[in-house]
């Protein structure tokens, strides 16, 4: 008796769970066909700033331009026409080879603006509303930002600095109130990580954390306040841990010496904060 009373409890615990996972579905799904102009004109423009993220992040880190100048094949150099440039839809058309060479041209392109697109859909999502553009708008620069952390190690002044003082400037537009803390966050994002980093050099001998890092928590400061500097760190480095322990079952040797870029998992920490909001402590 007492196991078909535990049967019974079990199946009304699964069904329960499933009706809440429709009724969240439904919601988004409602939120999503009722964004309005503002919500679809994010996801239609997403795949665009997609691209224009890839151009930012193969150019940037080596001090190519960016603006006003054609895009090429990198394999045979010629001139990409307007038609060859269309995100997702071009590189599906050519089978991911170029049209005039044949050469394959990797995953990059369609991934970054599929991600784009993912990143306005999550924020329309969360939020929606007028916001919707401010939200996209950080998780497109903090993509960028993160993938660039991924490809190069490195943290381009050039988009960490602007990121500070966007946010400051958002918070002098939308919540005045919340200038102060915000900039206190800034100062003390920074500052946390440089000493982190001079402590970690000092006992190691060789360098845990770079200035690029310091400067992107200053930004998480700068957009979410300093109370919520604990939790981004936090998300970070727990993040990161899984993502060790994913490459570790997958058959990544990881030493003591292995690094991983942080800025990723800082991006990632600082932006679903910012949608979700802190936990409450």
């Amino acid at each position: 008796m007492a196991a078909i009373e535990w049967q019974a409890g079990d199946v009304e615990q699964h069904i329960t769970g499933r009706e809440q996972e429709r009724v969240i579905g439904e919601e988004l799904l409602d939120r999503v066909a009722g964004a309005g102009v503002t919500g679809w004109g994010a996801l239609l423009s997403a795949p665009f700033v997609g691209s224009f993220l890839g151009v930012v992040v193969r150019r940037l880190p080596e001090g190519r331009p960016i603006a006003w100048v054609r895009s090429r094949c990198e394999y045979c150099g010629v001139v990409l026409r307007a038609s060859d440039l269309v995100p997702l839809c071009s590189w599906l058309v050519g089978g991911g080879r170029c049209r005039y060479c044949g050469h394959p041209l990797g995953w990059f392109y369609p991934a970054i603006e599929f991600s784009a697109f993912a990143v306005a859909l999550t924020a329309l999502a969360a939020e929606g509303g007028e916001k919707v553009w401010l939200d996209c708008l950080f998780g497109w620069w903090l993509l960028a930002l993160g993938w660039i952390d991924v490809r190069r190690w490195l943290l381009p002044d050039a988009l960490t600095l602007p990121l500070i003082i966007v946010g400051l400037a958002a918070a002098l537009a939308f919540d005045p109130e919340q200038l102060t803390d915000r900039a206190l966050g800034a100062a003390l994002g920074y500052l946390s990580l440089r000493v982190v980093a001079l402590l970690y050099r000092g006992l190691r001998g060789r360098e845990g954390l770079g200035q690029g890092d310091a400067k992107l928590l200053a930004a998480s400061g700068a957009w979410l306040g300093a109370t919520a500097l604990p939790q981004v760190v936090l998300g970070a480095a727990l993040s990161a841990l899984f993502t060790a322990a994913c490459l570790r079952l997958a058959g990544v040797r990881l030493g003591a010496s292995s690094a991983l870029p942080f800025g990723p998992f800082l991006a990632l920490a600082t932006w679903l904060i910012w949608l979700l909001g802190p936990f409450p402590m």
